[in-house]
């Protein structure tokens, strides 16, 4: 069986938003749409079966609302659903390494929804495998597809980064949008050999080539997808705000940390989730 896109519900909007964003994508990639609902019980709570049923049929009604929400906005695709018991951090990462693409719901600056609630969201984000996608509840236009925006670093561009962009774009029938933040070195960052005071509009083109000089084998192995490459001099996370406005889709990545309990989105990424209205794709890389 084709690994699934996983949507995670809890029963609020922004999960059911999630739910729906995942049906889309499982049918552009023709993949089935698991429905997770993860509930951690607490024997001392109450009765132990008596509590643990309560628990099953509250999931059971909150998976049925999302596949009703999901079946009405999207009848084509293929759906089933799971339960998970446990701690929801535990329960979601898990799912994420049996995915394609594990998506949640977010709220953004007022933090995940339901269980997904703060550190939890945050915990799932920093040390999945796979690429998490966070979908907030807020109208998206229903006609055409915004842009992909791809935030890439030049200093370092990853492959995984730029191909999950590529990939997004010509799924979707929507055009990418390279993006790279730079920023004017400071006097104490010049040498002494170098120019402090080079004009802005040359060091934008210099970094404009060195942008599609990376990007010319993904647009050769990515043809017909639409390519816009933009560099931008401010802060890479307001850059990348201010440039996923209006957009269907915004990329970023996150590295993976060689020390497995390290836990870190990094400061661009970490702006993205809670700044960007648009779903944003956060994906990990080595």
């Amino acid at each position: 069986m084709l690994p699934p896109v996983v949507a995670a519900v809890d029963g609020s909007a922004e999960s059911l938003a999630a739910a729906e964003w995942a049906a889309h994508e499982a049918v552009r990639r023709e993949r089935p749409l698991q429905l997770l609902h993860a509930w951690n019980w607490h024997p001392r709570q109450g009765d132990g079966e008596i509590a643990n049923a309560a628990q099953r049929q509250l999931a059971r009604r909150v998976l049925r609302q999302a596949e009703l929400r999901v079946l009405a906005a999207c009848p084509d695709v293929r759906l089933h659903d799971a339960q998970a018991e446990g701690p929801a951090t535990a329960a979601l990462l898990k799912a994420a390494e049996e995915a394609d693409v594990l998506v949640l719901g977010s709220r953004g600056l007022s933090g995940i929804t339901g269980f997904l609630v703060g550190s939890v969201a945050l915990g799932v984000v920093a040390r999945a495998t796979r690429p998490v996608v966070l979908v907030r509840a807020v109208p998206r236009p229903r006609s055409g597809h915004g842009d992909v925006v791809l935030g890439i670093d030049l200093g370092e561009p990853c492959d995984e980064v730029v191909e999950f962009g590529f990939a997004a774009a010509r799924r979707s029938r929507a055009r990418l949008r390279a993006v790279h933040a730079w920023q004017a070195p400071g006097p104490l960052a010049l040498g002494p050999g170098d120019i402090g005071l080079v004009d802005a509009q040359w060091r934008a083109q210099e970094w404009l080539g060195v942008l599609s000089a990376v990007l010319r084998l993904w647009h050769d192995k990515y043809p017909d997808v639409e390519l816009l490459e933009t560099v931008v001099e401010g802060r890479p996370s307001q850059v990348l705000t201010r440039a996923a406005s209006g957009a269907g889709l915004l990329v970023v990545g996150r590295r993976i940390s060689e020390r497995p309990l390290v836990r870190r989105t990094g400061p661009v990424t970490h702006a993205a989730m809670q700044h960007v209205d648009c779903p944003v794709a956060v994906v990990p890389h080595f």
